[in-house]
């Protein structure tokens, strides 16, 4: 199995994320990696250092001459404002310059608190803060590295920010995401994009956040992947559990799982039919993808398709959310650390990484293989056979 795990603060000296079951010979690139990370850091509403500064990267293991060796990948994204946080965030005894008593509304600053027996909120801060997707976006390059070598391509556009919402009737192809990434707001729809904008603008003058909705494609995804078997392994729980943990998510859908709860069945579900181009769903066919590329649980071999909402970022520009003073009880209002009014541009990009987490996981555990050779091998002869069986069911 494919599984990750990052460590690291948000003004610590670096964030690390190990990666766990690649097969050997997939090629690495450090500057792809590095441009995944830039394009999280992209977005009309983010901070302006988020526009001129690149992550510092270092592959510290797992890989050799720019190919991974089977055994795990280690890789550090350097802070680059570490030496201004060195004495408050060092590891060594000692005690803070200052202790933050009055918990964030809509953060894990109280329950953290709580929950660990800080007196500090920092003490909590500092890792659930959305920093630590960096390093997600980081294991997310290498699992798409994984993916491309069976075919499967992933992308993410924004469909909302605040009231502003796009067409759902537009499902861009992969080969729009260079355009996408060139929208200020990640929006494939131009006319729209501008109404973002401007929603992101007045949100910004009242000092106030905003959040919103991206979309997941994933196009490619084979046949099979997941299981209607255990509960704890279907395709989409465990695509909902992945993009849940997103900080700031409150909510997930599958394909129009949300407009299917209003309509009746017959109109709700993908007539099956025979296509003997679709490879990757052994010779067949949906009329539609209502169900997101997902039935029981499995993949289908239909475009895998997945919507995060995003909460409203609850640190704001202007002190107005009420709050607690610890050492007084009296009321007060929340601190301020540094914030965007949206990040939704940026969510996008880490539901993608999420999102290639599992797929690559649920094809290690489907096709295994040590090698990417024996891996990619094992895909194909496993879509060969299904298009065989498939064949064998067509009208003579």
């Amino acid at each position: 199995m494919l599984r990750f795990l990052t460590a690291g603060e948000s003004h610590g000296p670096s964030l690390t994320v190990i990666v766990e079951g690649l097969p050997s010979g997939l090629p690495i690139d450090i500057e792809v990696i590095g441009d995944e990370l830039a394009r999280r850091r992209l977005g009309f509403g983010r901070g302006p250092r988020m526009r001129f500064e690149r992550d510092e990267l270092r592959i510290t293991g797992g890989v050799r001459h720019g190919r991974t060796l089977g055994s795990p990948v280690a890789i550090e994204i350097i802070n680059t404002e570490w030496p201004k946080w060195e004495q408050e965030m060092s590891a060594a005894p000692g005690e803070p310059s200052k202790k933050l008593r009055s918990p964030r509304p809509g953060h894990a600053d109280l329950v953290g608190m709580q929950k660990y027996a800080f007196d500090d909120a920092r003490d909590v801060l500092e890792r659930s803060s959305a920093r630590e997707t960096a390093a997600r976006v980081a294991a997310g390059a290498l699992a798409k590295a994984l993916l491309r070598t069976i075919g499967v391509d992933i992308l993410s556009h924004v469909v909302r920010i605040g009231s502003v919402e796009a067409s759902p009737d537009h499902l861009p192809a992969f080969s729009e995401l260079s355009k996408i990434d060139e929208s200020e707001v990640r929006c494939a729809t131009k006319e729209v994009e501008e109404q973002m904008i401007a929603e992101i603008k007045a949100a910004a003058k009242e000092g106030d956040s905003l959040g919103g909705i991206a979309e997941v494609v994933a196009y490619g995804v084979p046949v099979g992947l997941g299981s209607y078997v255990h509960w704890d392994r279907k395709l989409d729980g465990l695509i909902g559990q992945a993009l849940l943990s997103i900080q700031a998510v409150k909510g997930v859908e599958i394909g129009h799982g949300f407009t299917q709860a209003g309509q009746r069945g017959s109109v709700a579900h993908d007539a099956i039919f025979f296509d003997e181009s679709a490879g990757n769903s052994g010779g067949f066919g949906r009329r539609s993808d209502h169900a997101g590329g997902l039935e029981g649980g499995v993949s289908s071999g239909s475009p895998l398709v997945a919507r995060v909402a995003m909460k409203p970022l609850a640190t704001l520009n202007r002190p107005v959310l009420e709050t607690v003073d610890l050492d007084t009880g009296d009321s007060s209002v929340s601190f301020k650390e540094r914030t965007d009014v949206t990040a939704v541009p940026a969510l996008g990009v880490v539901a993608e990484a999420m999102v290639a987490l599992v797929l690559a996981n649920e094809a290690v555990r489907k096709f295994g293989g040590d090698s990417v050779e024996e891996f990619t091998r094992n895909c194909q002869n496993f879509l060969a056979n299904t298009s065989s069986t498939s064949s064998s069911a067509r009208p003579k």
